[in-house]
Formats: structure tokens, sequence, C-alpha cells
């Protein structure tokens, strides 16, 4: 699933509600956080039993929060499973690509409430990087899920490494080093440490 902002006539706008695959509604409160309103299908889509996955990674240039957090070389990361976690930090740190978590806070979730949908696109000021992870969480049910907002580490201007001037690419090694060196995550009862309830 992919997007950019184009204006038309069916643009979306601030007071929609859209419905999703599986029939999960939200409210548009800022039509700049389209990213999240077309992965959502996505992800709903990925997960429905004729093609259910052992584990979903996304990856999308998603909040200007995840900048401000960690800057412009490494990307937030959030998930709602430890292996899964792990197995992105593991590819991260093969292929120089550098990520750091945040904590998938399920406390923050009551700011994504909408009083005319199941529940808005984006919350309040602060924490917008995890408040767009939690509303991606809304998509995936029980399925093990990793998310890389890479709104920082998309491009670059200056020459590092062996990245050059311009868009970088950032994740197509992580994911390619990930899928192939991928574990199904193991059922557990033991509580997520990157989740917090």
């Amino acid at each position: 699933m992919c997007t950019d902002n184009m204006l038309s006539g069916t643009a979306t706008k601030i007071g929609d509600v859209l419905t999703f695959r599986g029939g999960k509604t939200a409210e548009v409160k800022n039509s700049d956080a389209e990213g999240r309103l077309v992965l959502a299908d996505g992800l709903v889509l990925a997960t429905e039993e004729e093609r259910r996955p052992d584990a979903i990674v996304d990856i999308a240039t998603l909040t200007g929060n995840a900048m401000a957090a960690l800057g412009l070389s490494t990307a937030a990361t959030l998930a709602n499973n430890d292996q899964v976690a792990e197995q992105l930090a593991a590819a991260a740190d093969l292929t120089d690509e550098r990520i750091w978590p945040l904590p998938l806070d399920h406390r923050y979730r009551d700011q994504l409430k909408s009083n005319v949908a199941d529940l808005s696109n984006i919350g309040g000021p602060y924490g917008g990087a995890i408040l767009a992870a939690l509303f991606l969480n809304e998509f995936v049910g029980d399925v093990p899920w990793g998310h890389l907002d890479i709104a920082a580490t998309m491009e670059t201007d200056r020459d590092d490494l062996w990245r050059s001037t311009g868009s970088t690419g950032f994740g197509a090694r992580l994911l390619s080093e990930f899928a192939a060196a991928f574990t199904a995550p193991v059922a557990t009862d033991a509580p997520q440490s990157s989740v917090i309830k």
C-alpha cells in the first residue's frame, strides 16, 4: 500500500469518516496523516485467514515526531511482539540501517478516541510516532507485527559512506535481511516488553 498527497475533488477532508476493510471506521482529524489510513487497509488484508502470515512488518515515512525524537540518522521502530522487534534490531545491526525502539504504549490509546468513529487518525500534540503506531496496531489483530517509521532516514542532504545524497532507500537492506533470517515468533503468554498496557 502506498500513497502521496494529491489534490482533487475526491481528496480526503478533515471530518471525513472512512470505513476500512473489515468494517472499522476512522475519523480524519488531519488530512496530512494519510499514510496510516492507506496502510490500515493493507494490514487488514494481510491478516485475513486465507493469507494469515507468521508476522507483518510495515515501513512508512509516517511522522515528523520520529524525526524530532531520534534525529536524521535513526528510524523509529515499534512492535507488538518482542521476537519481531529483536529480529528487526538484528537485521538493522547487520545492514547499518539504524533503528531505535519506541514503546507501543497503550496508555495513549484514549487520544485516538472519536465521537463519530471507532478511532481518529491522530491524537494529541505529543507522542505522535507512538500514536501513529497505535493507530496501525488496531488493524493487525493478534498477528505479530513490527513498524518502521522512516520519516527521518528516507533521504540525506550529504554523502555518508554507502548512502549518497538524496533518497536513501532506507529499509530495503534491513527488510531483505529480516526476511532472509526470519524465524516465526513462538506463541507465549509472557508480557511483551515492547508493549505497555
